[in-house]
């Protein structure tokens, strides 16, 4: 019984995550701001930590030019050449992969999320597990992403 009570917590636990990393590599993180605000202040402290950012693509704005409706869905590109080259350095076909990116989207309940190709899942896929830049990306990724959806009191 003891095992089975600790197994539920375990899974409520898991479920109730306001992270999650999915097998193909994509990290999600919860948002308690609106889409808008949550891609504006990721941008913003991007732009204090010295990153260059390369394009902001509303793909909601691009849906409506063809008469379609998406939720509210955008994409910033963005990094400088003392994250990725070193990752680059690692394995050239990284670079398909580089600058970095998040997306922001709002999905069907409402709920808004940011999420990001995990940099330690894109060295596996280029077959350079072992990249030590991949990890420092990551750390940066994560930092940035959390000082973003961070709730000012």
């Amino acid at each position: 019984m003891k095992q089975l009570s600790l197994l539920l917590v375990l899974c409520f636990v898991l479920i109730s995550t306001s992270t999650v990393l999915a097998a193909d590599g994509l990290t999600s993180l919860k948002s308690s701001y609106s889409p808008a605000e949550t891609m504006n202040r990721f941008e913003a402290i991007a732009k204090q930590k010295g990153l260059n950012i390369f394009a902001r693509i509303n793909h909601t704005a691009g849906a409506a030019k063809i008469g379609k409706t998406l939720r509210p869905t955008e994409v910033l590109i963005f990094g400088n050449p003392q994250g990725g080259t070193p990752f680059i350095e690692c394995a050239q076909t990284v670079g398909i992969d580089l600058p970095l990116k998040v997306l922001v989207w709002e999905d069907a309940d409402g709920q808004v999320w940011l999420g990001y190709n995990d940099p330690v899942y894109l060295a596996q896929r280029h077959g350079v597990a072992q990249c030590p830049a991949a990890g420092k990306l990551g750390k940066a990724l994560a930092g940035l992403s959390k000082a973003a959806l961070m709730v000012e009191k």
